[in-house]
């Protein structure tokens, strides 16, 4: 399990789960390391400002993943994290690697709706 302050989402059927009960969901699916904690970071400070988003992770190293790591969105994607974004259970977004503040709040914003 990830060491972040995030909801986890731990199994293949959870991840399903997630997405079809909430409108808008962002899940970081990576490791503990550089360019994926930053990520957690501002998904953890931005939690509170984006109220109609729901924030987890899900770790990258666990068969489960790959509910994410073979979506179509991610498949030619190299770095950690994976980053994706779902609107109404549909993905509508992914990004590789790592992102700024500004990179995710622009996503949000355009994906969800600017708070």
């Amino acid at each position: 399990m990830l060491e972040t302050n995030l909801k986890h989402i731990l199994t293949a059927d959870e991840h399903q789960k997630v997405i079809s009960e909430h409108e808008n969901v962002m899940i970081c699916c990576g490791r503990m390391g550089p360019m994926c904690i930053p990520v957690y970071g501002i998904m953890e400070k931005l939690e509170s400002v984006y109220t109609q988003v729901k924030f987890f992770d899900m770790e990258f190293n666990s068969p489960e993943s790959h509910v994410i790591g073979n979506a179509p969105e991610c498949r030619g994607f190299m770095g950690l994290p994976f980053t994706v974004y779902y609107k109404n259970g549909k993905l509508v977004k992914a990004t590789t690697s790592i992102q700024n503040e500004q990179q995710i709040r622009s996503i949000l914003d355009t994906e969800f709706g600017t708070i």
